[in-house]
């Protein structure tokens, strides 16, 4: 009988067991590296390098880096991500130019005398004229040959001065832009001229804003009086949606040029003293 202090060889390493064989335990070191082929058990699932490499690719880390290196890979390049921006502005001018169209042609219901409110055409032309260049300037002209102050006659010669201004860059944009009128409108229009074709901007929409502003500006004028002209500046733009003369951003446009306009109009105000002056010096 063996004598309990004899210790088994098996455990003078205090070694962990790994597996059995036959009812045998095998040991192995902490502090040794491992020997696969002492043990038929680690012989037996380590000796495939197919199992060994699935592993590697099968684990969390492996798994993470690839995903992350997968989508840089496959993520689109910076100059692509650039070129998101003018495809989106595109489309946003294009949502808005179909927006615009629609709703002018929805609000020209005074378009034709077939139209829904057919019979306000006829009032809505004489508003048109009313707004039409060459009855303000044949009015400035009149009024400022008649007038007998010198304050008069330097309001109105810088009125005349501002109408001009207002045909000239009018008829430049026009040119430039060259955007067709509606479809539904009809070319019978009070004394056209070859940039009346164009759209963009409404000219009576420039002239409306631009003069009414002028007027309530320099003129004296009653509380009743100024609210006419300012009903007479709006009436004029909207004539020219119900008559199908131009789009609802036409007209927009040209109030904002018209706006503007009168501040180009104070830069450039002449007296008398100057006009006088300037045209001695042409003499």
């Amino acid at each position: 009988m063996p004598s309990p202090k004899v210790k088994n060889p098996g455990r003078s390493g205090g070694s962990p067991v790994l597996g059995s064989s036959n009812g045998r335990y095998e040991f192995l070191s902490l502090t040794k590296p491992l020997n696969r082929s002492s043990s038929p058990h680690l012989q037996r699932q380590g000796s495939d390098p197919t199992t060994a490499r699935l592993r590697v690719s099968e684990s969390p880390t492996r798994r993470r880096g690839s995903s992350s290196s997968t989508g840089s890979a496959s993520g689109p390049p910076e100059e692509d991500t650039l070129r998101l921006n003018p495809s989106f502005i595109r489309v946003a001018l294009s949502s808005l130019l179909a927006i615009d169209l629609w709703t002018s042609k929805r609000l020209g219901v005074c378009a034709c005398e077939d139209s829904s409110w057919g019979s306000m055409r006829p009032l809505m032309k004489l508003v048109e004229i009313s707004g039409h260049g060459i009855p303000w300037l044949a009015g400035t002209a009149y009024c400022l040959y008649k007038s007998d102050s010198a304050a008069g006659q330097e309001v109105m010669l810088n009125l005349l001065m501002g109408l001009v201004l207002d045909l000239v860059l009018v008829a430049i944009v026009k040119a430039v832009v060259r955007r067709r009128r509606p479809a539904h409108n009809r070319m019978d229009m009070f004394a056209t001229f070859s940039v009346d074709c164009y759209s963009f901007p409404s000219g009576h929409a420039t002239r409306a804003a631009m003069c009414g502003r002028f007027l309530l500006t320099h003129l004296v004028l009653a509380a009743p009086l100024r609210v006419l002209v300012l009903l007479w500046s709006c009436l004029v733009g909207l004539s020219r949606v119900l008559l199908g003369r131009h789009n609802v951003t036409d007209v927009m446009f040209g109030f904002w040029m018209g706006y503007c306009q009168y501040n180009l109009v104070e830069m450039l105000w002449l007296s008398p003293q100057t006009l006088q002056t300037l045209l001695g010096q042409l003499a």
